[in-house]
């Protein structure tokens, strides 16, 4: 188990659960040909891998930042005025990679260092006056990141959807660049996931939880729990942005609602509280419950009207209407907040025998 840093499932119910997730990532292309179940399952790793590093932060540190969807748009962005303005190639990808990720190494530094010395309050305070700040400036340079409009580019020829690999005869689709985009997103997250379980596994993640459990009895045992903060704000920074560049590949496209929007942030909130806080497999629960959810309730609620309505009975037709979805995945957060206080994963840890 050394690939999960020595932190493996400990349920059981948790293993078939997460084996069942990951086996439908991967086989994806192959089982739901469509570009709708594609775009889903491309959301859920990005998300997975998103939720997970701001769970370093609220689960891990118990601090509460509002700055995350900054980190995630400067990554988006970073791809998009890159491969917009040098050309379609993975030079551009590469210079996007290299200005990306120091950039957002730097504001996470910056933040951390002015505001983490003060209570909690305030660093939530600073980090959302700084990423609404980061948003008005996104929309005004409309010269640099097209403003309300956003930017859009193309990618390296590799990744076209045009560039057919294996032809419709094999699988009945083709094997084109669109599916190899999917599996460089797929990889990429699950490396990105598997780095922040070394990191909450190592005595580095071991203090971070000290620091969330008792701030000041850390700071008495001599941890610079400033440093320990900065530092987690940092990765956490980093891995957002990651998360972002590879949205930005999947999408084609960078603008403030798909990169900087608010209710991005409502997003990840819901999925760390829905999977279970100061956990990472929590993250990838909460992922995949929230957008399948978001993608397929309204749906599925159609068809449940429709039958009601064939079947005569009373009322259940207008309430199962697609149109009232909003309504029903909200009362399905709070019943799995009432149900699930922990999250889905801190229930199925918390049942007897789920120690190894």
């Amino acid at each position: 188990m050394m690939i999960l840093s020595g932190d493996p499932p400990r349920s059981r119910t948790l293993s078939v659960l997460l084996v069942i997730i990951i086996l439908a990532l991967l086989a994806t292309p192959f089982i739901f040909p469509g570009a709708k179940a594609l775009n889903v399952a491309a959301k859920i790793c990005i998300f997975a891998a998103l939720v997970a590093s701001y769970d370093l932060l609220l689960g891990y540190t118990g601090s509460v930042s509002f700055a995350h969807t900054m980190f995630y748009g400067i990554g988006s962005y970073a791809i998009a005025i890159a491969l917009y303005g040098l050309g379609p190639n993975w030079t551009s990808v590469a210079v996007a990679v290299a200005a990306g990720l120091p950039l957002a190494l730097l504001l996470a530094l910056a933040i951390g260092l002015f505001s983490l010395r003060v209570e909690a309050i305030f660093f939530a305070m600073i980090t959302l006056a700084v990423a609404s700040a980061f948003l008005v400036l996104a929309s005004q340079l409309s010269w640099l990141t097209g403003g309300e409009d956003g930017r859009s580019f193309q990618l390296p020829e590799l990744l076209r959807p045009g560039t057919v690999f294996i032809g419709k005869e094999w699988f009945g689709f083709p094997i084109n660049g669109r599916i190899l985009t999917y599996y460089l997103v797929l990889s990429a997250c699950a490396l990105m996931i598997l780095a922040l379980l070394r990191v909450v596994n190592s005595p580095f993640g071991r203090v971070l939880q000290a620091i969330r459990e008792n701030r000041f009895r850390a700071e008495a045992l001599g941890y610079r729990t400033v440093f320990h903060l900065t530092y987690a704000n940092c990765i956490a920074a980093m891995i957002a942005a990651g998360a972002g560049m590879l949205n930005a590949l999947w999408l084609r496209y960078a603008g403030p609602d798909t990169s900087l929007s608010f209710s991005i942030m409502l997003d990840i909130l819901l999925m760390v509280v829905i999977g279970g806080m100061g956990t990472i497999y929590g993250a990838i629960i909460g992922a995949a419950i929230f957008i399948l959810a978001q993608n397929y309730l309204q749906a599925l609620m159609s068809i449940a009207s429709t039958a009601a309505a064939d079947a005569g009975l009373p009322l259940l037709p207008g309430l199962l209407h697609p149109d009232r979805w909003l309504l029903w995945l909200g009362l399905l957060f709070i019943a799995s907040v009432y149900f699930f206080p922990t999250g889905v994963v801190g229930r199925l840890r918390s049942k007897p025998g789920s120690q190894r």
